[in-house]
C-alpha cells in the first residue's frame, strides 16, 4: 500500500470511528423514545433483535463459516461468553440510567472509561504507567470522591458503566482479530438469549410487557433496537482497523460529550456546583491523559523514523 493509500485509509477510518461515536452519542434520545417501556424489557429486545439482525448480516455477507470456526475454539468461546456478560451489565445499567433521569451520570461513566482502561492495563496486564497517566488517575479518583462527599451521591451508574465497558474492551483485546465484529456480536447476543428469555418472563409476570401494546411507530422503534446496537459497533470496528490509535482515543470523547449535553441542556438534569467540580476534575484528568498519549505517539513515530533511516 502506497503512503497516499495509507493516509486515505486512515482518514476513512477516522470518519468511520467518528460516525460510530456520534451515533452512540444519540443513544439516550433513541431509548427515551421507547417509553413507556422499561429498561429491563428494552434490554431483552435489544439482545433478541441484535441476534436476529446479526444472523441476517451473516447470511447476506456469507460469513457463517467464520462464526462456526470460532465455535470450534474453546478459548474464543469462553471469551465471547465473558464479553457477552459484560456487555449485558453495561447495556442494563446504561438503560436504567437513561430511563431514571441519570443521563449525565451515564456520560460521566464514559468520560472515566479511558482512565479505567489505563488502570486495567496496570492491574491485569502488568503495564507500567508514565507519570502523567498516574496524575490523570489521581484527578479521576479525586473527582469521584468530590461527587460522593460534596454532591452526596455515590455514582454507581457511572462507575459500573466505566468498569464494565473498560473490562469489555480488555476482553476484546484478548480475543484480538480472531473474532470479527459481526460474529462477536452474534455470539454475545446468543449467549445472552437464555438470560433475555428469563428476564422476559419475569417482566411479563410483574410489570407486564409493553412491546406491541403501543402504536405501530413505537413497535417499529423497539424492533430497530438490534440495528441501532449493531451499526455503530460495525462502524467502530471498521474505523479501529484503519485509524491511528491516537485518533480513536480523541474521538471516544464525542459520545459522552453529546450525552452530557443531552442530559444537562435537553433533559435539564441538575448540575449543582459540586457536580461541576467533579466533572471538571475528570476533564482535567482526560486532558492530561490525552496530551500524554499524543506526545507518546509522536515520540514512537519519531523513534520508528530514526530506526528506518538507520536501516
Amino acid at each position: 500500500m502506497t503512503p497516499d493509500e495509507t493516509a486515505r485509509e486512515e482518514r476513512l477510518g477516522g470518519v468511520y470511528a467518528f460516525a460510530a461515536y456520534f451515533l452512540w452519542g444519540f443513544m439516550p434520545l433513541y431509548f427515551l423514545l421507547l417509553t413507556p417501556i422499561g429498561p429491563w424489557e428494552i434490554v431483552v429486545w435489544r439482545i433478541l433483535f441484535s441476534l436476529v439482525f446479526c444472523a441476517i448480516l451473516l447470511t447476506v455477507t456469507r460469513t457463517w463459516g467464520k462464526l462456526f470456526a470460532i465455535l470450534r475454539d474453546r478459548r474464543l468461546v469462553f471469551w465471547t461468553i465473558v464479553a457477552g456478560l459484560l456487555i449485558y451489565v453495561n447495556w442494563q445499567v446504561f438503560l436504567i440510567g437513561i430511563l431514571t433521569g441519570h443521563v449525565i451520570e451515564g456520560s460521566l461513566g464514559y468520560f472515566i472509561n479511558p482512565i479505567v482502561t489505563v488502570l486495567l492495563g496496570v492491574l491485569v496486564l502488568g503495564e507500567r504507567l508514565r507519570t502523567a497517566q498516574w496524575v490523570a488517575i489521581g484527578f479521576a479518583a479525586l473527582a469521584v470522591l468530590v461527587i460522593i462527599v460534596a454532591y452526596g451521591s455515590f455514582p454507581w451508574i457511572a462507575l459500573t458503566l466505566a468498569a464494565s465497558f473498560g473490562t469489555y474492551g480488555l476482553v476484546k483485546k484478548q480475543i484480538g482479530p480472531q473474532v470479527d465484529a459481526i460474529s462477536g456480536l452474534t455470539l454475545e447476543s446468543l449467549w445472552l438469549t437464555p438470560i433475555a428469555v428469563v428476564q422476559l418472563i419475569v417482566v411479563a409476570n410483574t410489570t407486564g410487557l409493553v412491546f406491541g401494546t403501543q402504536d405501530a411507530g413505537h413497535t417499529a422503534l423497539v424492533t430497530l433496537a438490534g440495528v441501532v446496537t449493531a451499526i455503530p459497533l460495525l462502524l467502530f470496528a471498521a474505523g479501529a482497523r484503519r485509524a491511528q490509535l491516537v485518533v480513536i482515543g480523541l474521538l471516544q470523547f464525542v459520545a459522552p460529550i453529546m450525552q452530557f449535553i443531552t442530559g444537562a441542556w435537553l433533559l435539564h438534569e441538575p448540575m449543582p456546583l459540586e457536580r461541576w467540580i467533579g466533572f471538571g476534575l475528570v476533564w482535567v484528568a482526560l486532558t492530561v491523559l490525552t496530551v500524554d498519549s499524543v506526545r507518546a505517539a509522536r515520540r514512537a513515530r519519531s523513534a520508528s523514523g530514526d530506526v528506518a533511516e538507520l536501516i
